[in-house]
Formats: C-alpha cells, structure tokens, sequence
C-alpha cells in the first residue's frame, strides 16, 4: 500500500483473541473534542459505542486503530467468528451499522480532507483480518474517501439506503408533512390506544417473544443478546421503549428506539394479532416527535423493500445513503450461493421479518 499520502504511523491491532473476554481498557477511547466534524463519520454512532458492542458480542470485539503520536485519530471495530471450517467478520447481532470512525485533526494547509480520510481508512483496512467473508454496513455519514478506500482494497462497494428525517420545528408541521394516508392512520389509531413508555427490557422482550411465537418464528438474534442490548440501552438512557395499549390498559404495539449525539434509530417494532392496524404507525409518530424534541434526526434504519419503502415513506424524509462493503473468498462465496439455492424453498414458505398487515409492517 502507497503509505506516501498517510499522515499517521500504522497503529496496533487489539490483541484480543476472539471469544475471549476483553478488558474495559480495549477498543475504550476517550471521547473527542467538540470540533467541526467536516464529511465523514466523526464520532461514534451508538453501534461504536464500547457498551453497545459488549452487550452485542459478550466482549468478543476487536478494533483496528491508527494514531497520530499519542491521539487515536481513527478506528474501525469488528468482530471474527468461525462458521464450521471458515473464518468470517459480519456485522454484531442487532448492531444495524459499523464503518470507519476518523477524528478530524491538524493537518497541513495543503493537505486535503479527503485524501487524509482515505489514508486513514487504507490503514485501518490494512488491520482487518483475513476472512472467508468479511462484510459491514457503513454507518450513513462514513463518507466517499472511506468508500474508495476499501474499493482499492479490493472489497466490493455497494450502496444501500435509509430514510431518515430531520429539520423538527414543531409538531403541527412535522405531521402534516406526513402522507395522508399515514396522517389518517396515526388519527385513527391515536382515538383508540394511548402510547407511554413500557418500564422495563423485559416487559418489551416478553410481549416480542410472545409476537414471535405467535408467527411461529424464531428471535434470529437471540432472546439473551437482545434483552442485554435493551437492558444496557434503558440503564444508560441511550433510548426509549414505547408501547400503543387498548382502553383496557393491554399492550398491543411496541417499539424500540435508540439515540446517540446525532440521531435516533427506528430499532424494533412488534404488535399484536388482531391490534389495531396503525399502531405502529402510532409508534413511529411517536417515536418521530420524541427524536425532533431531542434535536435529533430520525433514521428509520434501511430501506430493502418496494413495500417497506411505500410504509416507511409515509413518514416524509429524505434518502440517505449508506455503503456497504463485502470482500468474499471465491470458495466460500460459491458454497454460500449453493447453500442459499438450497434453502429458497423453505424461505419462502416463512413470513417476512419485517411483517403484519400489508400497509404495516413491523421491525422484528
């Protein structure tokens, strides 16, 4: 790799073994000086945060580092796992992006911004272990500099999307730029339910499980993995969970939503059979006014469908969007097609994730 254009020295990778249990010391940086932050991601989202990946991998996460002297500029956290002979490094369960983090920093005058995040981001890569598949999601502000980074790196870059809405002023004005029919939905539903918080992770997991186990499917992430990720969300005041409940005082809807110093998150969402059939349109207007009274932006977390779009889209906003890089060994990446052929029958016979009425689907 050219190093000529790279301002810092190549940095240490954390030594930490997959699997094993880390020290509160590693992949720990003190947070950075409030300075323009320029493109780019620079400061962590919540998925970056310490605790989030803790709780996500019980400690099993590394991070790539570079630094200029002392001062950890850049830093990139992964984590490897083993899938019967093969090596692979994926997103962490229920952690929705990852990518590059670079502090700005002094540089020369002439030094561009975008040529020093790419050498930054080259020698991240450069830490990255070698994997059977290695693939991320990139945090939507991880700018074009990061992107060809890994492009010259030879991974290949995609580019995926969300939504996400930000500029609150008030209420009135945020609702009505709601769609109609979103608008009608969220009317609707509000003349029979209430929203207020749920008080605790496990209420929330509880009624999710139970909505799972209605649908006859399966929590993929993991009962364990989730109730610790809600659990350290609610204790750090990092997000809230909301709930729609009858005039009986019944929970019928429920949804999760994060925040850092940025943005908040659409998270999980859940209802019940038979619910009414705008509560989460309920709950997304409610988490929506909670972010734009926090002087946050809304991110609804991807869009990867026509019909999820057409929802989603309801809520206004703006696309946004997001690179994704994935660099796959030849052998692995044929047995992974085979293996996926072989299971298409069987996924289609599986309700959706992301499901419920048609004009409605839930985050599960």
């Amino acid at each position: 790799m050219d190093n000529e254009s790279k301002t810092p020295p190549r940095a240490q990778t954390s030594s930490q073994a997959p699997g094993n249990k880390k020290t509160k010391s590693k992949g720990v940086l003190p947070s950075p000086a409030k300075v323009d932050p320029g493109p780019g991601l620079s400061e962590r989202s919540i998925f970056h945060e310490p605790w989030w990946l803790d709780a996500a991998t019980e400690g099993a996460w590394r991070v790539a580092q570079v630094k200029h002297g002392n001062i950890v500029i850049g830093e990139m956290p992964y984590i490897v796992s083993k899938k019967a002979l093969w090596q692979i490094s994926t997103l962490p369960p229920l952690t929705r992006t990852l990518g590059p983090v670079i502090r700005p920093h002094q540089t020369s005058a002439n030094d561009r911004e975008w040529s020093q995040r790419l050498g930054i981001a080259r020698d991240l890569i450069a830490q990255l272990p070698k994997c059977a598949r290695f693939h991320q999601i990139m945090d939507p502000r991880v700018s074009e500099a990061e992107a060809l980074a890994f492009r010259l790196e030879g991974f290949n870059v995609k580019v995926a999307f969300t939504l996400v809405v930000d500029g609150w002023t008030d209420e009135a004005s945020a609702f009505a730029a709601l769609k109609g029919t979103t608008r009608t939905a969220v009317r609707r539903a509000q003349e029979c339910l209430t929203v207020r918080p749920i008080d605790s992770a496990k209420e929330f997991l509880d009624f999710y499980s139970a909505n799972l186990e209605v649908r006859k499917l399966d929590n993929v992430y993991g009962a364990a993995t989730m109730g610790r990720l809600l659990h350290e969300m609610m204790k750090r005041e990092a997000g809230t969970l909301l709930g729609a409940f009858d005039p009986q005082g019944t929970l019928v809807a429920a949804t999760a939503l994060l925040w850092d110093t940025r943005s908040a998150y659409y998270f999980l969402s859940a209802r019940r059979p038979g619910a009414h059939s705008g509560a989460v349109s309920l709950l997304l207007w409610s988490a929506m006014r909670t972010a734009g009274e926090r002087g946050l932006s809304f991110d609804f977390d991807g869009v990867s469908t026509a019909g999820i779009l057409k929802f989603l889209g309801g809520f206004g906003g703006r696309l946004v969007r997001r690179f994704e890089v994935e660099r796959t060994m030849p052998v692995y990446a044929a047995l992974r097609t085979t293996l996926h052929r072989a299971r298409s029958i069987t996924t289609l016979a599986r309700p959706a994730l992301m499901q419920g009425a048609t004009d409605e689907p839930q985050r599960i």
